[in-house]
């Protein structure tokens, strides 16, 4: 096996080994080049390919977003655990790419800043398998991955495929040809400019873990997203400053661009049969972009739980969605006590700083934050 990294020119022509392939001319022509671009949104537009067994490929990372982001091929049913390993390194992490040192990893490209571009090259072997390939940029890996399949065989139907995001399934076919066994599914990029709102940026933010999501939404309203703990951490009137964390190659944080007006507190807010009695398990499960909005997905004791987050029309103040799995006893969600936000639910029943849902009423609902005032971070 060898593996290498170096930077490499746009433009090569393309090959008969995969159907979005460039093959390189100083390779043997059995040698494969696949593109991949990271695009907003936390997404590989390339997110699984296939190449024959004992193939070499090269894999070429373009960093078309705005963003950090890196590339990690691990070893068959390795990705979560490399994953973690990524997150562990805590302040180690830049300086090591955001690479864990493991057996797990059978290559990677470094932490490309936007606009960057980088390579590795790879030696499938002789035996078949599904190789992943993800970010391990923190908190990108739950949802940013792809697969590469070693095989001389078709592949699966893309939908239910358990080795690509679920979001990619979205607006997105198999791009298969009758001649070739191997091809890519690409899916399109939202770049170049203008961006349209919502805008979801991965990012380091002030009073938050370090698997920050920021959205940007319309309306000049932002939200700070914490993926570690599952929960709305601040909202703000303004956008958000990523230039120092850009130039900084993910070393430093983004900037809060306007005022915040709402905080929530240290608890979780979703409490399943007792309003007294935090929850044993908070698991988060990535999220999914529906017509650019992201649903968060995550569990509690179990429970499945989708939020969506949106701006609650003019002034200050969001629409925070949420859709439980089936329950047996009421639901209870805190509201943090704030002087200038007004709290409205859409079912359920609001006493004090607590809101009461029964099993039914907790299956979909709304809660509705205001704000006349604002504070600054």
């Amino acid at each position: 096996m060898r593996i290498s990294f170096l930077f490499v020119l746009l433009g090569w022509l393309h090959g008969s080994a995969c159907v979005e392939a460039a093959v390189t001319p100083t390779l043997p022509a059995s040698d494969t080049t696949i593109t991949i671009r990271a695009v907003m949104g936390l997404q590989y537009d390339v997110v699984r390919f296939a190449v024959k067994p004992n193939t070499r490929v090269r894999i070429v990372l373009q960093n078309a977003d705005d963003m950090a982001h890196n590339l990690v091929l691990t070893k068959p049913g390795k990705r979560p655990e490399v994953v973690n390993a990524a997150l562990a390194l805590d302040s180690k992490g830049p300086a090591l790419n955001y690479i864990p040192k493991t057996a797990s990893v059978l290559g990677a490209i470094q932490v490309l800043s936007p606009g960057a571009q980088g390579e590795l090259i790879w030696t499938a072997p002789a035996t078949e398998g599904v190789f992943p390939y993800v970010c391990t940029y923190p908190g990108h890996g739950f949802v940013m991955f792809g697969a590469l399949y070693v095989t001389a065989k078709p592949l699966p139907p893309l939908k239910g495929d358990p080795n690509v995001p679920e979001q990619a399934l979205q607006n997105q076919e198999a791009a298969q040809t009758a001649h070739h066994v191997d091809y890519t599914d690409r899916r399109p990029s939202p770049h170049p400019y203008p961006v349209e709102l919502p805008v979801i940026y991965r990012t380091f933010m002030p009073e938050s873990g370090p698997a920050a999501i920021v959205v940007v939404l319309p309306n000049e309203q932002s939200y700070c997203w914490d993926a570690g703990v599952c929960r709305l951490r601040y909202a703000w009137q303004g956008y958000v400053d990523n230039s120092e964390q850009w130039h900084g190659n993910g070393k430093r944080l983004s900037k809060v661009a306007g005022d915040v007006y709402y905080r929530t507190g240290s608890e979780f807010p979703i409490r399943l049969g007792d309003p007294g009695k935090a929850p044993k398990e908070v698991l988060y499960k990535g999220y999914q972009v529906v017509d650019r909005y992201p649903h968060f997905r995550y569990t509690v004791d179990g429970t499945e739980v989708t939020e969506i987050i949106r701006a609650a029309g003019s002034g200050n103040g969001l629409v925070r969605e949420f859709r439980m799995g089936p329950v047996s006893d009421d639901v209870f969600f805190t509201l943090e006590p704030h002087e200038e936000i007004e709290y409205t639910a859409s079912a359920g029943r609001i006493e004090g700083n607590l809101l009461r849902l029964t099993p039914r009423q907790a299956r979909q609902f709304t809660i509705t934050i205001k704000s006349q005032k604002t504070a600054k971070l």
